[in-house]
């Protein structure tokens, strides 16, 4: 097979993606596993730590999940009492997700959670924010247009 094969794995974006993907976030496993959460729910958390409230369809927007995989993590979290879900007032249609204290209280423990990930991986973080830059350029050209 010639070194320039265009069907070679290693010269795949989506094989890198995979793999590097499944790997980084299996690094986050053990480190949320003392906060009680799985790496979804992390990102779930991370989004309402921003802001809280947020309705579920800003929720799914802003990390990119369909309501099918969003409403079971935000069902987990409301059990695990991390935050509440409630119907608007003003449009019942709307569901608002808003942080309970005890939600709010995990930040802090959470704090940790970025530094030993950088420590696991083992790369300057300079590195990691230009691979992250890179994978939010490759994710917004693979996009579809609005």
């Amino acid at each position: 097979m010639p070194a320039d094969d265009p069907l070679a794995l290693d010269r795949q974006v989506c094989f890198a993606l995979a793999a590097a993907s499944r790997t980084v976030i299996g690094l986050y496993r053990p480190v949320l596993e003392p906060l009680g959460l799985t790496h979804p729910q992390y990102l779930v958390m991370l989004a309402l730590w921003e802001r809280s409230p947020r309705t579920v369809r800003d929720l799914g927007e802003t990390l990119s999940l369909e309501p099918a995989t969003l409403s079971p993590l935000l069902k987990r979290l409301e059990i695990a009492g991390l935050l509440t879900r409630a119907r608007r007032v003003d449009d019942e249609r709307a569901l608002d997700v808003e942080l309970t204290p005890a939600g709010r209280e995990l930040r802090s423990r959470a704090l940790a959670v970025p530094g030993k990930i950088v420590a696991r991986l083992g790369l300057e973080v300079s590195e990691l924010e230009r691979i992250r830059d890179s994978l939010t350029t490759l994710l917004a050209a693979a996009s579809p247009p609005q």
